[in-house]
């Protein structure tokens, strides 16, 4: 049973990993769209509503794509302080507890999303500024997206974690949870 497990959390790992890579580029594309952005207004007077709205868009990507491989890298927020002096049994108590809880608040905000995002299809819901960008229910579709692929990550994190239970100490277990 361990087998099939460890193989779909490899797999959720490595989807995680290239949509991480992906939102590498995005922050490249973002930081060159607001520099061109700022040389064109206030060298040229020139602006453009897209080119605005495009980085909120990108930025909202960046996010909504990047937590999850934010997660898998343990780039998170978390108390170090406190967390670096638990034993191995608390780490992985906090570990599976948070996982857990993060599961629930993300499966709350994909149920809280499916419809605000059906909403703003249905309506085909555009910029309301005049030149700003078309289908915004593009954009808000990446928060179901983006919790879903924290749920998947989380999923991995625990399947990771119960083999690490299982694994004896000194086979490549790694002490601080994080795999």
């Amino acid at each position: 049973m361990q087998q099939p497990l460890s193989k779909a959390a490899g797999g959720i790992e490595a989807v995680i990993d290239r949509l991480g890579s992906l939102t590498a580029w995005i922050a490249l594309a973002m930081i060159g769209l607001v520099a061109t952005n700022v040389v064109l207004r206030y060298a040229f007077s020139f602006g453009s509503v897209w080119a605005q709205e495009l980085e909120w868009h990108l930025l909202a990507a960046l996010i909504l794509l990047g937590m999850s491989h934010a997660l898998q890298r343990g780039d998170n927020v978390r108390v170090d302080l406190f967390y670096a002096r638990f034993s191995p049994r608390t780490k992985q108590v906090v570990d599976v507890v948070s996982a857990l809880l993060l599961i629930a608040i993300s499966v709350h905000f994909i149920q809280l999303s499916l419809g605000y995002v059906e909403q703003s299809r249905s309506i085909a819901e555009a910029s309301p500024d005049p030149g700003g960008i078309p289908y915004r229910w593009l954009v808000k579709s990446l928060i179901p997206l983006g919790y879903g692929l924290l749920v998947l990550q989380q999923l991995a994190h625990l399947v990771r974690l119960f083999q690490q239970q299982h694994t004896p100490v000194g086979n490549g277990a790694k002490e601080d949870g994080h795999v």
